[in-house]
């Protein structure tokens, strides 16, 4: 058994999460660019392989949170 395995998430709820629409979420998990799965024929997401993928994008593309430096 897995511990602290959370609910799967559907595409609207990624889609909140994510804050865009339904039919994005549904292009990009058809195209393989965000990470999900199908059951039963609809797609369901892991909250920690999202926060991961989104990880990963801020780091390919520079986007870093810094310190804000006072002077």
């Amino acid at each position: 058994m897995t511990p602290d395995l959370e609910p799967a998430m559907t595409v609207k709820e990624v889609a909140t999460f994510l804050n865009v629409d339904e039919k994005t979420i549904y292009r990009l998990a058809q195209k393989g660019e965000v990470p999900g799965f199908k059951v039963a024929g609809a797609w369901r997401f892991q909250r920690a392989d999202l926060q991961q993928w989104i990880d990963a994008r801020k780091q390919q593309s520079g986007n870093r949170v810094e310190p804000k430096q006072t002077e």
